[in-house]
């Protein structure tokens, strides 16, 4: 028998903790300090680059080649802000953005985003969710409903780690954001993309018919998603909350850097998306509309190497987002109504409109894609929230956002109703100046 004693090993989000709180001291520095920070910006990275994404962005590139790359970087910059903003409310208040919304606004306003939020966090997880089961069905020659229970299966698995705390789960999302961006890498240099139109058109904008609105909007929904403006503020207020203004100060350094890393690798993956569909599809086969379309097109036109990895990263995003989904919702619910239920029950739940809608036969790419107009539209909710906060030197301090900030932030914000607003429009048969019709 052993004379030690057997202590136990702190865990994994402990040691974390310690290393943080040692480098916001000063007695550590190093890339590996900084990589001590990272976490937060790369969770909710993978909400832009969710299954949602992976349809709009094959319609944009098969129908309109590289003509709405623009759309996809104008969203990942406004993404790339409001996540920042998101960030530092959690850094500087302590408290998170549904939160925050439950102790400002009068509880009617409360309860109306909560509906609001609710049913945007389940328009995601249908997403999410199917996203993940295509891929995997695709991938292991299995029906699509027993895809579904395995996805389903494989997300709960995952956040059953956020009992070991903030750690573990960080980096199970982050390899999977890894294997997605890895495959995306590989796509560029299999398909056969014309750099110069595809540079050309990331910064000239164009809206060819109205059909490109109802996908540009879609890009901007699957793209700045409501649910992740919520959950990043939640992952940042108490992972190592800051004691002082120093240490609040260091905290939004690192976040910000993340942010920008974390989130130009997810615009990144999008545009790639997008520019391989169009260098695929576009010329022959601009009628590509569905994920399972995509796959069996790809094969014959890049060669089933680019099909597979085409299906391991949408698997990888399907899984991961939709896990982290799931934990926005849990956010969502806690702040705005102070209640919480199993993470099982909720993960049961959220499963329910994804087999609802296969088990109708309703197309799961047609449904992909309304989900994310459906996103659209719940989006500015978030976005006002995150802005008027923010703005506020009695909540926020010293750390209260500049006057460039706030013009950029309201900027983005009119951008995405006035979207909205046209594709309502649109919607309803009103004929909008200088759109042509579809």
């Amino acid at each position: 028998m052993s004379d030690f004693t057997d202590l136990a090993k702190p865990s994994l989000t402990d040691q974390t903790t310690l290393r943080i709180r040692e480098v916001l001291a000063g007695r550590r520095r190093g890339l590996g300090s900084a990589l001590l920070f990272a976490g937060p910006a790369v969770i909710v990275s993978i909400a832009y680059m969710d299954p949602g994404n992976y349809a709009t962005n094959i319609q944009a590139g098969a129908a309109f080649g590289y003509g709405l790359l623009w759309v996809v970087l104008m969203a990942s910059l406004i993404a790339m802000l409001f996540q920042i903003l998101s960030a530092k409310l959690g850094i500087v208040t302590g408290k998170n953005l549904a939160e925050m919304c439950r102790a400002q606004f009068p509880r009617p306003v409360v309860y109306a985003m909560w509906v609001v939020s609710e049913i945007a966090a389940m328009a995601t997880d249908l997403a999410e969710f199917l996203g993940g089961a295509i891929g995997l069905s695709l991938l292991l020659k299995m029906p699509l409903l027993a895809g579904m229970v395995v996805t389903g299966l494989i997300t709960y698995g995952i956040l059953l780690f956020d009992r070991r705390g903030f750690r573990p789960l960080e980096l199970i999302i982050g390899g999977l954001v890894s294997v997605v961006g890895l495959c995306f890498l590989i796509e560029m240099f299999i398909a056969p993309v014309a750099w110069g139109q595809a540079g050309l058109h990331s910064v000239v904008p164009s809206l060819p018919n109205a059909e490109a609105l109802t996908i540009a909007v879609g890009i901007i929904g699957a793209t700045i998603m409501p649910h992740a403006v919520y959950l990043h503020s939640a992952l940042t207020q108490a992972r190592a909350p800051g004691r002082n203004v120093k240490e609040r100060r260091a905290l939004l350094r690192f976040s910000n850097r993340e942010c920008i890393i974390a989130l130009a690798g997810a615009g990144a993956v999008n545009m790639a998306m997008v520019m391989m569909a169009s260098a695929a599809f576009h010329a022959g086969h601009s009628d590509v509309a569905e994920i399972q379309t995509a796959y069996h097109t790809l094969t014959p036109l890049l060669g089933a190497g680019a099909a597979a990895v085409f299906l391991i990263s949408l698997m990888a995003s399907g899984i991961s987002s939709s896990a982290v989904g799931t934990m926005a919702g849990q956010v969502i619910m806690q702040g705005f109504v102070n209640f919480r239920i199993p993470i099982a029950v909720r993960r049961l739940v959220t499963m329910v409109p994804a087999f609802v809608v296969i088990g109708y036969g309703a197309n799961a790419t047609n449904a992909l894609v309304i989900s994310q107009v459906v996103l659209s539209f719940a989006l500015p909710l978030p976005m006002i929230a995150v802005v008027l906060f923010t703005r506020r030197r009695d909540l926020m301090g010293e750390f209260v956002n500049s006057r460039l900030t706030n013009t950029l932030a309201i900027g983005g914000t009119v951008v995405i109703l006035a979207l909205n607003a046209v594709l309502l429009l649109q919607t309803f048969g009103v004929p909008i100046p200088g759109l042509p019709s579809s």
